[in-house]
């Protein structure tokens, strides 16, 4: 054979060769599947995508896209209570691109979050996907954490839609509906137009209200402390009198306590005796949501709808360097459960960080009886993430909350902590006409003897003193009081309700779910029937009118025990399979005729909204109103629109010239004081918001709302020159 047949035949083979390279790619190229992957969100769909490989798409929902119209009803009670679902006002290119990412797509993988909301949204996805791509295969998976693991592992085991979840969130929607879409009307036509109710923040904010009576009704009590200073050697210390002649000390007044001063001021004082006592301190479970927004508020300071915000970015990832992380698992739980996987990897991370404090096996802690235990408690997806190491990704905000999600996850799996606490008690010496006068006075000191969990904790190390010993005294030994310390106090009624404190009573009652507590305050805020100040709610006039009303008329409804009675009925549909609409009628029969007779019956509070003031307008001659606005009363000209003339309402009369006590602002911040009306001939103002019609009893002067971090919200007469509900060293 010559050397250019050779050659032409290599290059025949090479061709051949080439060939069947190139059907053997096509082949294995036609049979890889192209994926649809619908989450909710697009920081979620950026991270999911860097897990899973091209043949994955990865696109949001944006949240539901297909939900009750906000115009009318939309729920046929006549039909079964069947409600009618449209495509969300501004959704539908989103909707659009969803189902045409189907269209090119081999199959549909649903990967909304893992409970009612989400799976709703799924099916509400399945139904429009399957409507314009019938042969399309769609799938649901769920995951309980974004991570390369746990996203692998839900795309290899695709479930189906879970449709028991579905009519639990169908049957809540349409309880919610029926409820804000019946009454809300009523309160338009009777109170005031743009008003709505709804069934669970209504029950929110009659507790909200109902505390501001108790509040409002309480009684503050006069009452004293008197502690004296002791020296010992080099060491001086203060101890508290803790009985006086063999009693509980109960201190009534100033005179009280001068009278046991003139008694023993001269005396020797003994130490008495010495105990010492041993407490274990368990760590806490890891956190559920309720529990992370009450730590996040009382911490941190956050709102319960801020904590949910960065926990969401936490959950659908943050970019560490070069990867994309998900740093802890789903925010929205009930309960304390911790998979098996997870407590391995902290044991192991442990192990190495802080043996002496491993116990012997992992700590199970038990779910509580309501929850639905749907989700682990909340933790980081990755122990070995310790909040230092991803401090420099995260925003100010993030760490913080990231660190107390890891401290308490990490703190949960370690040894108790021991405390010992020493007190003495220090009595004095019998001595003057009257042996009985003795008096005892107690110091004491708590420290750590193992310190177990609390030594991963930084954000959530306890403000507590707990490294404090008892001065250097043994027992027998003779002290002298160098001086002593008298302090008045008076008791302080019930708190206003913070983000942390309603939403613990919320959980504690039964009412709402985790993904409810955040989302009721939000609303109760923006309808402004609620306002925050010093983190603490309360209720405006609006919030308390509309309150009373709908306790008056509405009180089966909104009802702590009836609210909660409904959650376990939306449980029971999810769980045992109840049928949701037979839920619905048994509550919609009674409740559609409280309505019907409401409405007829009901008298108008349009007459307390605007209300005669037996005032002139001074611009115009017409009289003036007291009209209830977005930010409470005010008067105004009843010549509106045509005359403009507005003004704030007197709170309280000024003690300085009888005149009008007003709100006003100044002029570079907008910040609020109270002024008199008559200024600038009478100068007389405060910074402490007047407590209407209340007086001082002692003085005349008015009450004001003074906020201190050691008292919180107290009254306080305003009179400097009085005593009443004044701490001692404040009258000084």
């Amino acid at each position: 054979m010559s050397t250019a047949t050779k050659g032409g035949a290599k290059v025949k083979a090479k061709k051949a060769a080439s060939s069947t390279k190139s059907k053997t790619t096509q082949k294995t190229s036609a049979k890889t599947k192209k994926y649809l992957v619908i989450v909710e969100s697009p920081a979620k769909a950026k991270t999911i995508e860097k897990y899973l490989g091209h043949q994955y798409t990865v696109l949001a929902s944006m949240g539901h896209i297909i939900d009750l119209p906000k115009s009318r009803m939309a729920v046929d009670v006549e039909n079964n209570f069947q409600p009618t679902f449209i495509t969300v006002r501004g959704r539908a290119k989103v909707l659009n691109a969803l189902q045409s990412g189907a269209k090119k797509s081999d199959a549909v993988l649903l990967a909304s979050d893992n409970d009612r909301e989400g799976e709703a949204i799924a099916w509400h996805l399945n139904n429009a996907i399957s409507a314009k791509n019938k042969d399309i295969p769609i799938s649901r998976i769920s995951f309980n954490e974004i991570t390369p693991k746990a996203i692998k592992d839900a795309v290899s085991s695709p479930t189906q839609i879970d449709r028991a979840k579905v009519e639990a969130q169908i049957a809540r929607r349409v309880l919610d509906r029926l409820v804000g879409y019946s009454i809300s009307p009523i309160l338009w036509k009777k109170v005031k137009g743009g008003l709505s109710a709804g069934r669970v923040q209504s029950v929110a904010l009659r507790l909200i209200c109902e505390r501001e009576k108790e509040i409002e009704a309480w009684t503050p009590q006069e009452y004293w402390e008197l502690f004296a200073d002791f020296k010992t050697g080099r060491s001086a210390f203060t101890a508290q009198l803790v009985m006086w002649r063999g009693e509980k000390c109960d201190l009534k007044n100033e005179s009280a306590v001068k009278e046991i001063i003139a008694k023993i001021e001269q005396a020797d004082f003994t130490v008495n005796e010495i105990r010492e006592t041993y407490k274990t301190l368990k760590p806490r479970p890891p956190f559920t949501t309720s529990q992370l927004q009450q730590t996040a508020a009382n911490r941190l300071g956050f709102t319960s709808r801020k904590t949910m915000q960065i926990a969401q970015g936490l959950y659908e990832g943050v970019n560490l360097g070069s990867s994309r992380v998900g740093l802890i698992t789903y925010m929205r739980t009930d309960s304390v459960r911790i998979s098996e996987q997870a407590l391995a990897e902290a044991r192991e991370w442990l192990g190495k960080h802080y043996p002496e404090d491993l116990p012997p096996a992992a700590v199970h802690y038990s779910v509580g009886k309501d929850a639905q235990d749907a989700h682990e408690a909340i933790r980081p997806t990755y122990i070995s993430y310790t909040p230092e190491s991803v401090k420099d990704s995260l925003s100010r905000d993030e760490f913080r909350l990231y660190s107390i999600i890891w401290e308490r996850f990490a703190a949960s799996q370690m040894k108790p902590a021991r405390t010992l606490t020493e007190s003495a008690d220090i009595v004095s010496l019998p001595g003057g006409a009257d042996p009985a006068d003795i008096a005892m006075f107690r110091v004491s000191g708590t420290r750590y003897v193992e310190k177990g969990w609390t030594k991963v904790l930084s954000a959530l190390a306890s403000k507590e003193e707990t490294g404090k010993s008892l001065p250097p005294i043994k027992q027998g030994d003779i002290l002298k009081a160098r001086s002593f310390d008298p302090q008045q106090h008076w008791t302080q009624g019930p708190a206003r309700f913070t983000d942390a404190s309603i939403i613990k009573t919320l959980e504690e009652n039964g009412i709402g779910r985790p993904s409810t507590y955040a989302p009721t305050i939000s609303v109760l805020l923006d309808r402004y029937y609620v306002t925050r100040a010093n983190k603490q709610l309360a209720p405006t006039v609006l919030g308390r009118l509309i309150s009373n009303l709908l306790v008056e008329n509405f009180g089966a409804v909104v009802n702590a025990d009836f609210t909660a009675g409904m959650e376990t009925k939306l449980d029971e549909v999810e769980l045992k399979g109840r049928e949701w609409t037979d839920m619905i009628r048994e509550f919609w029969t009674p409740f559609k005729k409280t309505v019907d007779e409401v409405a007829q019956t009901l008298e108008s509070y349009k007459d307390r909204i605007d209300e005669p003031t037996g005032e002139v307008c001074e611009k115009c001659g017409k009289p003036m109103v007291k009209k209830l606005g977005r930010y409470g009363y005010f008067l105004a000209c009843s010549g509106f629109p045509e005359c403009r003339n507005a003004k704030p309402l007197p709170l309280a009369v000024c003690p300085k010239c009888g005149g009008d006590i007003v709100a006003r602002k100044t002029k570079k911040r907008g910040k609020e004081f109270y002024g008199c009306a008559n200024y600038p001939a009478c100068d007389f103002l405060t910074h402490f918001k007047p407590l209407a019609n209340q007086n001082c009893p002692k003085c005349g002067w008015f009450l004001v709302e003074k906020y201190d971090k050691r008292n919180g919200s107290h009254k306080l007469c305003i009179n400097p020159s009085c005593d009443y509900l004044h701490e001692a060293e404040e009258g000084e």
